[in-house]
């Protein structure tokens, strides 16, 4: 792989290329061009190539890419090709959604721990995953070398979650919380905020209607 610094936008559309060819690989699609996948993706085909050449030389002049190949590539430079425990902390509805995703999920990164602080909710079941008070937190992502958390607590619960995972030793952090978390530099974190994306969708909704609204002075 390339020594080359990589922009957080290449890394973000990796997963995507990923869905995309492991659907081709599902109708048994042996290669695919470059101008297939941006078709497909809607992007540009000189940015997916750029995009994959930061990683290596994949492709074939006048074939295109070898489906199987690619995805053997991209899930080694995401990871996937090894075995990543997460764990979670908030057992309520969207907890829920995640922990039924990753039942169903094929990939090697799992939530492995669910952990809440609400009685109520310690003990039950998600899956095949028992709820855990979250004094067992730091015990447990030790002894699974547990190496990602996912918060999916209210945002006035969310930095203190944060600091818990922190300390017992997480690498890095999916924040689904309405919280801005402070964190060491040396922890990645991701934020997926439902409420600023629904936000700026109506803005852009309203600058459609606008637009559509706007005098033709042609």
């Amino acid at each position: 792989m390339k020594q080359t610094k990589i922009s957080e936008a290449v890394v973000r559309r990796l997963p995507i290329y990923l869905q995309v060819l492991n659907e081709l690989n599902n109708r048994e699609v042996q290669t695919v061009s470059s101008q297939e996948l941006g078709v497909k993706l809607d992007l540009n085909p000189a940015q997916i190539r750029k995009d994959l050449a930061y990683f290596g030389d994949f492709g074939r002049k006048g074939i295109g890419y070898d489906v199987t190949y690619l995805i053997e590539k991209i899930r080694q430079i995401l990871k996937l090709d090894q075995t990543i425990n997460v764990a979670l902390v908030g057992a309520g509805n969207l907890g829920h959604a995640l922990c039924n995703y990753n039942k169903y999920s094929k990939d090697n990164m799992k939530i492995i721990a669910v952990f809440d602080v609400h009685p109520s909710k310690i003990g039950s079941q998600i899956n095949n995953l028992t709820v855990m008070p979250m004094d067992m937190l730091k015990q447990t992502v030790e002894e699974n070398n547990i190496r990602i958390g996912i918060i999916t607590v209210p945002g006035f619960e969310a930095q203190n979650v944060a600091n818990q995972f922190i300390d017992a030793g997480i690498e890095g952090l999916l924040n689904f919380a309405p919280a801005i978390l402070k964190v060491p530099e040396e922890i990645r974190i991701h934020h997926a905020d439902f409420t600023k994306e629904l936000l700026s969708l109506a803005y852009y909704l309203e600058r459609e209607r606008d637009d559509e609204n706007e005098p033709n002075l042609d």
